[in-house]
């Protein structure tokens, strides 16, 4: 599969490619050229040219062209999904639950196209005011492998609607998919060059997008120290930054929970593509007195997890998308144990057999009496296991729950509106769940505190985040 700038498919010149293996069979899929500082340019230009006439646009009719793309990508959902889980490794089902949130995103966008952006200000004798919003320019966006339909739409929904041209990269391992929607939003009327992929690295085409001086904004998600350098290369040219780096959320159960529904929870929160998501359940901290009948059932919950190739009609997991990922939670579970910092309670290990030997597989594993020191609750844990510690009551769980450099996302079950309300005043997290975790709807802004990053994605926050104000001051 090729990359696409200014409309176009183009391969790479000097004929290098980054190989696109499947994580659950290790075979080669497809392969993308490995771009170079001379591709993002080249995209750049495109974006260039392709920005007088697309911010000209009104934007209900910006608006109208992100609501055919959703149609499309609704027409085609099943085949996305399947090359999702093919490149991605997550089940089948949740490829198609991501492949229609990112057709959820462009719609919602799509909606709001039509309110109007700016307002007059009457200042008396003074005059009158016109504040309008346009758009920054070229965009950068920075596209991470573990939800990469789904991160597609909150950085290309908001940029392309405020007027914005935009070059992405998408991750080395995951680019197929997002490949494939640029095109089809190319075929729903994006005009040439308003819209540029380009795949290859993070040293040579992700650097060279941040250090370019025509790109105005740059959104990435991914790891604190990827982000730490976008944000020391993008001061030179004073850039825009989104930066969602990451979290390790922590989820509070009290006394008065509804235990079934907040194991159900903990389940899906935590298991959910593997672990491998930003605002996963990463610290789990249960009330003493129900943490008996709790960890019981949780545990039995965990084991009976079928754990497989996504494509499976029965997976409830699939593997870790790369080795080095799962080789990294491997480190981190054995350093546990040799520590004494926490008894595994079930999994804690490769998956052995036949149906394994070819894929980047782990027990589903669930690890209680953490020590506050242990690396699966200071470290981001970005894999399907799950850290459980008991608190005598909800003071030692903020406490805790507040330890963490991360700020990203947190939750708590309780029947208790005051508890809940003590929870968000309190922990330290850009978005509070009560009795749910991981949603992350459209039309809510979300982002971080602390080292989870800067700015918001999603609803109107980020088409703001997308765009600058002028003023038009008139004297009479």
């Amino acid at each position: 599969m090729e990359m696409r700038i200014g409309g176009k498919n183009v391969s790479s010149p000097d004929d290098t490619w980054i190989e696109v293996k499947n994580p659950a069979t290790g075979e080669l899929i497809d392969r993308v050229p490995a771009g170079s500082a001379a591709d993002v340019a080249e995209a750049v230009e495109a974006a260039a040219a392709a920005l007088t006439g697309w911010k000209k646009k009104g934007m209900r009719e910006r608006g109208m062209i992100l609501f055919h793309a959703a149609l499309k990508v609704r027409e085609q959902h099943k085949d996305l999904a399947h090359l999702l889980t093919t490149e991605q490794g997550k089940p089948l089902r949740e490829a198609i639950d991501e492949v229609r949130g990112y057709a959820n995103i462009l719609e919602y966008y799509a909606g709001i196209s039509a309110q109007p952006a700016g307002e007059t200000v009457r200042l008396g004798v003074a005059g009158d005011a016109l504040v309008v919003r346009e758009p920054l320019g070229i965009c950068g966006a920075i596209i991470p492998w573990n939800m990469p339909v789904l991160i597609m739409g909150w950085k290309t929904g908001p940029a392309l609607l405020a007027g914005n041209t935009l070059v992405l990269k998408p991750a080395s391992a995951t680019p197929l998919t997002n490949l494939r929607l640029a095109g089809i939003l190319d075929e729903a009327g994006l005009p040439p060059g308003v819209l540029n992929v380009v795949t290859g690295s993070g040293r040579d085409v992700g650097e060279a997008l941040v250090k370019n001086p025509g790109v105005k904004k740059i959104s990435f998600t991914g790891n604190c120290a990827t982000g730490q350098r976008i944000r020391e290369l993008a001061s030179a040219h004073v850039k825009d930054l989104t930066l969602e780096l990451g979290g390790s959320d922590p989820m509070i159960v009290m006394d008065d929970a509804d235990i079934d529904k907040a194991v159900e929870g903990a389940l899906r929160g935590r298991f959910y593509n593997a672990g491998q998501v930003c605002t996963a359940v990463k610290r789990l901290y249960v009330h003493e007195k129900i943490a008996g009948e709790y960890v019981q059932k949780l545990k039995a919950r965990i084991s009976a997890l079928n754990v497989g190739n996504g494509l499976g009609p029965k997976t409830d997991m699939g593997p870790l998308n790369s080795a080095e990922q799962r080789e990294r939670i491997v480190q981190m579970v054995d350093r546990t144990r040799e520590r004494g910092d926490g008894t595994v309670l079930t999994g804690g290990g490769i998956l052995r057999g036949k149906a394994y030997e070819s894929g980047h597989f782990y027990h589903p594993t669930l690890v209680t009496d953490v020590a506050p020191g242990s690396c699966l609750v200071t470290d981001e844990l970005f894999g399907p296991v799950l850290p459980l510690m008991t608190v005598p009551d909800l003071d030692a769980a903020i406490a805790l729950a507040n330890t963490s450099r991360y700020g990203l996302g947190a939750s708590v079950w309780t029947q208790n509106l005051h508890t809940a309300r003590r929870v968000f005043d309190e922990v330290q997290a850009g978005i509070i769940w009560v009795n749910r975790h991981l949603t992350v709807p459209p039309e809510v802004p979300f982002g971080g505190m602390r080292e989870s990053g800067i700015g918001r994605e999603n609803g109107y926050h980020a088409v703001d985040q997308y765009s600058r104000t002028r003023t038009l001051f008139l004297g009479w």
